[in-house]
């Protein structure tokens, strides 16, 4: 190992969290050590080989707007893009980039090598370091003792994690990975309380074995959708070179493909499910509700006569397919007859069969906003050990637990986004309020203001903060605020300029309204700022309400409670709210409101006692 006397922010984990997580800290000029179990596998996509998707993509646009990796890597390695909810409002529209995942990686190993104040260990964290609740370090099963001010806990799924298919368990933590389970059974010694969860992936297919022909064509888009600013000026760059790689790249695109389940299927399913794995009782842990194993849907969407299977191809260089829809715990023989009955797939040979997967995650409600433990300080956790799920969860939990624990080190104010200003915000809001009993994914439905919320204003609504954090781009931030500038400008324009005594704003405003055909409008503004001027045209009425009542839950996160207020002492509250109150230790009364179990008169009663200081 490196020499050194003691770092000061040590990340365990190298996936989509804690590559995050290692980026921000050391670009924050910590010292900064990432230990893994397989340099090799640093930044992987073990399951699926997309990045974003429905509300998804909403944490990646957030993620490039403070300065995350996540966006740029996901837009260099694309092998088809597309706009998901096209048709639909702005707020509900998302981004999904197919990756080519060996690209993926690499480009990621390679950006984190080149990282000043970043050093990568190959080992295992067996146990952790703690003195007066404070934690000091970790212990490593090779290394011995590593000194840290502060650590991050992103261990994945290989927490615990045990490996499923059929009646074949072993441990392990997915896509060749080891089981971290000393490390499990030390965060118990600690006081942990831990939760086992599940989740699994389908078995990977043989292109040349997959019968096209029977399958619908799901190609990308030209010009692509991007999640990152960088990209964005980068495509344009490079549109002006024909011989461009990406730019060719991009022009030939990967095509996706559409079939779907028979009743022969879900027979060959029914007639096995105690042989599953998740049927037969060797699996304890809760699945994902909303990414359910085929065999889930089997038995709780009985009357569906076919599911969707997506055939996604991992990458250019390898002929291995990802169908998505797939995912199972069957044994290896009922996999491949389930798999031979779906149209274009009955000659399929495998490379790899599905398993499911379960680990230990910890109860997220005993962490702060800033995913700093309340148990020990200075221990963080980000990703699938706070109970989520998704690349895009764990990359945006990793970027603000590795910020804040090197804000932490400096001695600064740490970064907490509110739910009111980001799909971040909510995540980690409803994480350390509600918690969670089974995998936590995102979803537009769960943002209450997801109108103020939408992808396209990810850069201007988080500016400010990205400002003080200083880990994005100096040219980034600029362009963005010479175009929030230049959005007002043309608002105020078009609402003084009338056309037949009607206001242009009030035109553009309309349901056919559109920027491009608006008499006077100014084809020579950006993309990016007409667009804008026409979403806020056309819902300034709804936009207003919403920010109006944003400002409102605001007031209520702004009365912090004290450390002093002891909810055992407070008579007027009622046991249940007592209880959950206790659990949570919710920093403020905004939070304390969304606690379930917590009612609007135990809210008036806190209100009352923090204002006048005393119980």
């Amino acid at each position: 190992m490196p020499h050194t006397s003691s770092w000061d922010v040590l990340i365990v984990g190298g996936g989509h969290a804690g590559v995050e997580a290692a980026l921000v800290a050391a670009r924050l000029s910590c010292k900064t050590l990432l230990i893994t179990s397989r340099v090799a596998s640093l930044a992987m996509m073990p399951c699926n080989p997309s990045i974003g998707g429905l509300a998804k993509s909403h944490l990646v646009y957030e993620l490039d707007a403070l300065g995350g990796e996540m966006p740029l890597c996901a837009d260099r390695s694309g092998l088809q893009y597309k706009t998901l909810n096209a048709s639909r409002g702005p707020a509900v529209r998302a981004t999904r980039i197919q990756c080519d995942k060996a690209a993926y990686a690499a480009r990621m190993q390679e950006v984190l090598a080149q990282t000043s104040g970043l050093t990568i260990l190959e080992d295992e964290v067996i146990d952790l370091i703690c003195e007066k609740y404070v934690v000091s370090g970790a212990v490593t099963a090779t290394h011995g003792v590593v000194n840290a001010k502060t650590v991050v806990l992103t261990t994945g799924t290989a927490l615990g994690g045990s490996i499923h298919i059929g009646k074949e368990s072993e441990s392990g933590g997915g896509d060749g990975r080891p089981a971290t389970d000393r490390l499990s059974q030390a965060l118990r010694r600690l006081g942990f309380t831990l939760i086992r969860l599940k989740t699994g992936t389908p078995p990977r297919l043989l292109a040349e074995s997959i019968d096209w022909g029977e399958m619908a064509r799901q190609p990308g888009e030209i010009p692509p959708p991007l999640f990152s600013l960088r990209a964005q000026m980068f495509h344009v760059e490079q549109m002006k070179d024909p011989c461009s790689t990406w730019n060719h790249a991009i022009n030939h695109q990967v095509d996706c493909w559409l079939t779907h389940t028979t009743q022969q299927t879900h027979t060959i399913i029914r007639e096995n499910l105690s042989r599953s794995a998740l049927y037969g009782g060797s699996i304890e842990g809760t699945g994902v509700r909303y990414c359910p194993s085929i065999e889930d849907k089997i038995v709780k969407f009985t009357q569906a006569q076919h599911h969707h299977v997506f055939l996604e191809p991992e990458g250019r260089a390898t002929n291995w397919i990802y169908p998505n829809g797939l995912s199972n715990s069957l044994p290896r023989d009922v996999q491949r007859d389930m798999v031979h009955s779906v149209p274009g797939l009955s000659r399929a040979e495998f490379v790899a069969d599905g398993y499911a997967i379960e680990y230990d995650s910890i109860d997220s409600r005993e962490l702060r906003h800033t995913l700093e433990s309340q148990r020990l300080k200075g221990l963080y956790f980000a990703g699938q050990v706070n109970g989520t799920t998704g690349y895009e969860e764990a990359a945006a939990q990793g970027f603000m637990a590795g910020a804040n624990a090197a804000l932490c080190v400096r001695k600064e104010a740490p970064l907490v986004l509110s739910r009111q200003d980001a799909y971040i915000g909510v995540m980690i809001d409803d994480l350390v309020t509600k918690g969670t009993n089974e995998p936590y994914r995102m979803f537009t439905s769960r943002a209450e203001r997801r109108l103020i919320l939408r992808q396209d204003n990810a850069r201007y609504r988080l500016l400010e903060v990205a400002e003080r954090l200083g880990v994005a781009l100096g040219s980034d931030l600029a362009q963005t605020r010479a175009y929030a500038k230049e959005v007002q400008t043309e608002i105020d324009r078009l609402t003084a300029t009338r056309q037949q005594g009607v206001p242009l704003l009030t035109l553009l405003a309309r349901p056919d309204g559109r920027y491009a055909e608006l008499p006077r409008a100014n084809l020579d503004l950006p993309l990016a700022v007409s667009s804008q001027v026409e979403i806020l045209a056309k819902y300034q009425g709804y936009i207003a309400q919403e920010e109006r009542a944003a400002q409102r839950a605001k007031q209520e996160e702004l009365l912090v409670i004290p450390a002093w207020l002891d909810y055992e002492r407070i008579s007027a509250l009622r046991y249940e709210s007592r209880e959950k109150l206790m659990l949570v230790r919710p920093e403020n009364l905004g939070q304390a409101a969304r606690i379930p179990g917590v009612n609007p008169a135990d809210i008036a009663v806190l209100s009352l006692i923090i204002k006048r200081g005393k119980i």
